[in-house]
């Protein structure tokens, strides 16, 4: 089965133990898609420029991306005026909707509010699961 290109968004600071689970499931055959690391704390530079080069890149080369949204997905990054959006994660939905990638989400939880750049066609599902990651990631394939 050819797996999926998918670009993870999530936010570093708060929420990558879910990143680290999803590179284990990633080294399982049975897991259906390519994880990406694409966060701007593994691109090694403060150059905000250069942070969203590197993303916008890798968004580009990717088919779908994968949110997942905890209780900051929405939070003001201190950076935020030369980010261009309120962080990181709505940089990253915006650029996936220009990309015209897939787009999924995986809420940790229902009272969390999707990214506010997320406004264009998306699957969701909460809770964080393989099984959930899976069938969302799926769904967005099907249309």
């Amino acid at each position: 089965m050819i797996k999926k290109k998918v670009f993870v968004s999530f936010d570093y600071d708060h929420d990558r133990h879910y990143k680290y689970l999803l590179e284990a499931w990633d080294a399982n055959a049975d897991f259906d898609f390519v994880f990406r690391d694409q966060t701007p704390g593994e691109i090694n530079s403060y150059d905000i420029s250069r942070i969203k080069a590197e993303l916008t890149k890798k968004i580009n080369e990717a088919t779908h991306t994968l949110f997942i949204v905890g209780e900051h997905a929405n939070q003001l990054h201190r950076y935020r005026q030369q980010i261009g959006f309120i962080n990181w994660i709505n940089f990253e939905a915006y650029q996936s909707i220009q990309s015209r990638n897939w787009l999924a989400v995986v809420k940790l939880e229902d009272r969390f509010s999707f990214p506010q750049e997320l406004k264009a066609k998306y699957w969701w599902i909460t809770g964080f699961s393989e099984k959930n990651v899976i069938a969302v990631l799926n769904k967005a394939s099907s249309g």
